[in-house]
């Protein structure tokens, strides 16, 4: 079956790409290989040299990079400039700090000398999902090709003009030729990558049952994984929050990439002392919101990326509908050409409804009113997801006990959830294990060596 690639904003195909065979697989994983013995010999200024020449790549060519990911999965021009410009950030950080990250570490001990090396493992799979289709594959390509690593891509079949693009920026950015390499495959391919040899890891970005199987898989043979999965992150706004500019950065942080980020902001947890003001504000804000031609530079909201998934985000909403949730504002497909969703505002929202416990993937707000802090707490943890949230208060040392007692991976204070080259994304129960980006995302991928000397 081909790969289609199929523009959302119109419904209608673009290209196809005619899946790889198991053979063209095999032999492209070799070929990584081959460039991984030598790629791990280059001196590690060489390697910073290249990756900084990558991000003047991205730089270069920005608008075309960005035309494609606008055109493959229908987020607003602006924010995919924007997402190009953040991949040439994660490499331009890696080529200036892997050598201080990746550094012996000295340790004292009984011996005369002791440190702590960090290795390359080899090649490593990444198997990446649409919805960042340039950010997802360079958080993780920029500190393992820095430490030394090779890579092999499986990207979402929609965004298979991404895959190669980000292929070609390897290309030219001078790396060594099939060090980075593109798998044009469907999902059922991933399992018979995994069991190669030569793939040493694997990373994966996207849901919790596609990441378990690629999780079993890789321990079957006993090969590390990283997971980056979904996540339901609580926006909680209490009583002596800046309602203006929590309402505000509430519906961009529900909104951004078209409501479908594994931390946008998900579930609106507000104090009842504010809610009715919060609500006013948060309706008109979502009511004032542009939505149309993704590549319109004023537009703030375009579709879905696929038709199935705007059907599941409908049935969502229905079924919570159903079970009690009353519609504020939206709520329907919109009837014109293409995948698009009304900004939508669901109150009301309880235990047991799809807009409680799931991950919704489009801009729908659920909102939850709360009459104490330790309420907001527990319903910000009544999840089965661990990824972000985002607690707004004037409070700050209040709000850094609170940050201690949710169960997440990052906790932002009167802002909003986003990753940061500098920091470590990650997650914990159902939202995955392991961490991206900062030194921690870069010794993910690399052999901790001990060396001993008497």
């Amino acid at each position: 079956m081909p790969l289609k690639s199929v523009n959302p904003a119109t419904g209608k195909l673009i290209k196809e790409f005619p899946e790889m065979s198991k053979k063209e697989v095999e032999e492209i994983i070799s070929a990584a290989g081959s460039a991984f013995s030598q790629w791990k010999e280059y001196d590690l200024k060489r390697r910073c040299d290249l990756m900084k020449n990558a991000g003047a790549q991205l730089l270069k060519e920005k608008e075309k990079y960005a035309e494609t990911i606008t055109n493959e999965m229908g987020k607003p021009i602006v924010q995919s400039v924007a997402e190009v410009e953040k991949c040439a950030w994660v490499c331009d950080y890696y080529a200036e700090n892997a050598k201080d990250i990746l550094k012996n570490e000295i340790i004292e001990t009984d011996a005369s000398e002791s440190f702590v090396s960090f290795e390359p493992l080899g090649v490593i799979l990444a198997v990446m999902p649409w919805n960042f289709p340039f950010w997802q594959v360079f958080r993780f390509a920029a500190p393992a090709l820095t430490a030394g690593n090779g890579a092999v891509l499986k990207h979402a079949s929609n965004v298979s003009m991404c895959a190669l693009a980000i292929e070609e920026v390897f290309v030219k950015a001078g790396f060594p030729e099939n060090l980075f390499r593109t798998l044009l495959v469907a999902s059922s391919a991933v399992k018979n990558i995994i069991h190669n040899d030569l793939i040493k890891a694997a990373t994966f970005t996207g849901s919790e049952f596609a990441g378990s199987m690629v999780a079993s898989e890789c321990g079957s043979k006993l090969k590390k994984t990283v997971l980056e999965l979904g996540g339901s992150d609580p926006f909680i706004v209490l009583r002596d929050a800046d309602v203006a500019e929590a309402a505000s950065v509430g519906v961009k942080a529900r909104i951004i990439n078209n409501g479908q980020s594994c931390i946008a902001a998900k579930r609106f947890i507000v104090a009842e002392e504010i809610y009715d003001e919060f609500m006013e504000l948060f309706i008109k804000n979502m009511k004032g919101l542009k939505v149309g031609n993704p590549m319109e530079n004023n537009c703030d909201l375009g579709p879905i990326a696929r038709e199935d998934l705007l059907a599941e985000l409908e049935m969502q909403v229905k079924k919570s509908i159903e079970m009690g949730a009353a519609i504020i504002t939206g709520g329907k497909r919109l009837n014109r050409e293409g995948f698009f969703m009304e900004p939508t505002i669901l109150e009301g929202v309880k235990k047991g409804m799809p807009a409680y416990e799931e991950e919704i993937f489009g801009p729908v707000a659920s909102v939850i009113k709360i009459r104490t802090v330790e309420e907001a707490i527990r319903i910000a943890n009544d999840t089965s997801f661990g990824l972000g949230a985002a607690i707004w208060t004037k409070d700050i040392e209040k709000a850094k006990l609170l940050a201690r007692k949710i169960d997440s991976g990052s906790v932002f204070i009167n802002g909003m959830v986003k990753s940061d080259p500098r920091l470590p994304f990650g997650g914990i129960k159902k939202s995955g294990y392991g961490r991206e980006l900062s030194h921690y995302g870069m010794k993910e991928f690399v052999n901790i060596k001990t060396v001993w000397i008497k």
